[in-house]
């Protein structure tokens, strides 16, 4: 399942509607990221993501294809929200279940290199000393990059 939404993610009912949906996985991996309170430019004021649909949601989709081919997973989630969020609010949520715990660790990896770095959003970071857009890091791209290598 692919959420993008302006609406709040809540880790807690996700993980617990997932784990019903799991039904006899042996491994459910989870990672949830929020809003940090300080950035590179200062105290985060607001975080601003904007998406484009469909082409988020496509490129989404294409992304938890390509995990399902390449390990064998039960299930997948996942939540990105969009519109203005605040320090400690979450931004995104991944799941994945499978019958074997590597399987999810590596799928929820996976997918979190693709949407830190390939995903279409765009996102604006207001601070205390002013606004920037961010960026993937230079790591972000390494991560993302050693799926490539082991294909």
């Amino acid at each position: 399942m692919i959420i993008v939404s302006t609406d709040p993610i809540n880790a807690a009912e996700l993980l617990a509607e997932f784990t019903k949906s799991a039904g006899g996985s042996g491994g459910i991996v989870t990672f949830s990221g929020q809003v940090r309170p300080v950035s590179q430019q200062g105290k985060v004021k607001t975080l601003s993501l904007t998406a484009y649909s469909p082409l988020t949601e496509n490129g989404i989709k294409a992304a938890v294809k390509a995990a399902e081919t390449r390990w064998d997973l039960e299930n997948v989630l996942v939540a990105h929200r969009t519109g203005d969020m605040f320090p400690g609010d979450t931004i995104v949520f991944v799941a994945a279940a499978s019958k074997h715990r590597r399987a999810a660790f590596e799928a929820a990896d996976f997918l979190m290199d693709y949407l830190k770095t390939e995903a279409v959003f765009w996102k604006k970071e207001i601070t205390e000393n002013g606004q920037a857009w961010i960026e993937p890091r230079a790591e972000d791209y390494i991560d993302k990059n050693r799926w490539a290598e082991e294909e």
